[in-house]
């Protein structure tokens, strides 16, 4: 069963930037109402879907992630494959939205 991990700084290249399988960052907030509505279906999602890495990253906690990805507002989700990101989506996102996201 897999689980959302928690990316920050210090673990971003090793979780995100060397990761086998695709990632999906979502650059959320905890003050931020639409990231705790996308909390559960991320949960679902990486229950079901466990040839992805399903990820957060909060931007107060890490403002050089966001602003290196220049995260204007939230949630904002990237899509990495192979360290590179592929596809990008901002608000909130039901679970078809995210395996398109996916599959781009």
């Amino acid at each position: 069963m897999m689980m959302i991990v928690k990316i920050n700084t210090n673990n971003f290249e090793e979780l995100v930037l060397k990761s086998e399988k695709p990632v999906l960052v979502d650059f959320f907030a905890t003050w931020c109402g639409p990231c705790k509505m996308m909390h559960p279906v991320l949960e679902e999602f990486s229950q079901e879907h466990t040839n992805f890495v399903i990820g957060q990253v909060d931007v107060d906690a890490s403002p050089d992630l966001a602003r290196k990805f220049q995260i204007m507002s939230v949630p904002t989700f990237i899509v990495f494959k192979a360290g590179k990101p592929t596809a990008q989506a901002v608000g909130v996102l039901p679970k078809p939205q995210l395996m398109a996201l996916m599959q781009q």
